[in-house]
């Protein structure tokens, strides 16, 4: 079962992982393979907590959130 904890946690690695990768500047094509992914995982995940919060917030309960596929998630407007 997710937490709110655990869902930062992985975002933060992830965002670790996606700066290492900038860092590097050139980057080979699995890298930029692997950063593609990483952003649609950051996405995925900050929706998770947006859910979690939302459910939270109107007296659902959080764990009843559930990571959306990225055809949903990435289609979002910023």
């Amino acid at each position: 079962m997710a937490t709110d904890q655990n869902v930062l946690k992985h975002i933060k690695d992830l965002s670790d992982e996606e700066h290492h990768l900038y860092e590097k500047g050139t980057l080979s094509d699995a890298e930029k393979d692997r950063l593609k992914a990483i952003n649609v995982a950051l996405d995925q995940y900050w929706d998770l907590l947006r859910q979690r919060r939302a459910k939270r917030e109107f007296g659902q309960n959080p764990d009843e959130a559930e990571v959306r596929p990225p055809r949903i998630v990435e289609n979002y407007e910023n």
